[in-house]
């Protein structure tokens, strides 16, 4: 995945509808300006997904993709830690470029798309769901 891909996907990002524009203002991933050090850019992303670990079932993962499916973050957490304020899982996070996967498959990619979209038109990115 190379900087200027993700410079143009952040361009798309936000000129895909105001309402998602004002969400993601000021998150970083904002590609005008001095970017001074392109590993340190980070990108808005939106909760996509909550499941069960196959092998542990004390395991959450929770999967967070740009609003165009196309890049993904993955997080695992212990069930445990899901106790208190402090551990509450946010809509959107803003993570570094190089915590992003490429979602290959087209129909995990629109899928990721349309729930990424559905969380960021419903929620503000600090919300906790």
């Amino acid at each position: 995945m190379t900087t200027d891909d993700l410079d143009a996907h952040d361009a798309r990002d936000s000129s895909s509808s105001d309402e998602l524009a004002d969400r993601t203002a000021g998150d970083g991933s904002d590609s005008g300006g001095d970017d001074g050090d392109d590993d340190e850019a980070e990108t808005r992303v939106w909760l996509v997904e909550r499941t069960y670990g196959d092998d542990e079932l004390n395991l959450i993962i929770l999967v967070y993709a740009t609003p165009d499916g196309r890049y993904y973050h993955r997080r695992e957490r212990a069930l445990t830690s899901f106790t208190g304020p402090e551990r509450e899982t946010k809509a959107s996070l803003t993570v570094s470029r190089n915590d992003l996967g490429t979602v290959d498959d087209r129909e995990t990619r629109d899928q990721y798309a349309t729930e990424a979209t559905r969380v960021a038109a419903r929620h503000d990115p600090d919300d906790a769901i």
